[in-house]
């Protein structure tokens, strides 16, 4: 084989690879490693949760709609909790709106990755699936909410990031962030943090 067929092959291959990778990492094929040191699996190593998922709709702070698997899917933030702002029989409550209009703004109308968490069910009560929810950039949604002041950390039921979403809630309460500075939060008696009734 002449060395101009050898070279001609090379960089066949070396496109052919390059073509692979950039298609794998955009959808997803070679998974996350987002939150592997917690034991939280990545999307890719879930059945029927691979690579990305559009937006469908934005239901409220702690509350997005997906397109999966040919229909739309409510997801559930798995470990945060935000002000409500249309749950039935539930007044509007005081940063409710703006924990909507962050979650909103910070995934806009892209992608994001799901990840379940080993400790937590699959689905809630609601039939809602309970995922950890990454924008692309590798941020997770449920972190940024809780720094910002904008939700708080629900450890009502069990799940792997529960310390350290505690820790981020104080370090928001610490700073008077959001909700923290804006709002009168206070615990109900099983532990969990609401704000008041907005208005």
């Amino acid at each position: 084989m002449s060395k101009k067929t050898l070279k001609l092959l090379s960089s066949l291959l070396g496109t052919i690879v390059l073509v692979v990778v950039y298609f794998g990492n955009a959808h997803g094929w070679f998974g996350t490693t987002t939150g592997a040191k917690s034991g939280v699996q990545s999307a890719a190593t879930l059945p029927g949760d691979p690579g990305l998922y559009p937006i469908d709709h934005f239901i409220d702070g702690d509350t997005i709609a997906v397109k999966m698997n040919g229909k739309t899917e409510s997801i559930r933030m798995v470990g945060v909790d935000t002000p409500e702002t249309h749950k039935p029989n539930t007044p509007v409550q005081c940063y409710g709106p703006a924990a909507a209009a962050f979650t909103k703004s910070l995934i806009s109308s892209g992608r994001v990755r799901l990840a379940a968490d080993p400790d937590s069910t699959n689905r809630d009560r609601y039939n809602r699936l309970l995922r950890y929810v990454y924008i692309p950039d590798g941020r997770m949604v449920e972190t940024e909410l809780i720094k910002g002041g904008y939700g708080f950390a629900y450890t009502e039921f069990p799940f792997t990031k529960s310390a350290e979403f505690t820790a981020d809630q104080n370090a928001a309460k610490t700073a008077g962030k959001g909700l923290w500075g804006n709002c009168k939060p206070f615990q109900e008696s099983s532990g969990r943090w609401q704000t008041e009734n907005a208005g």
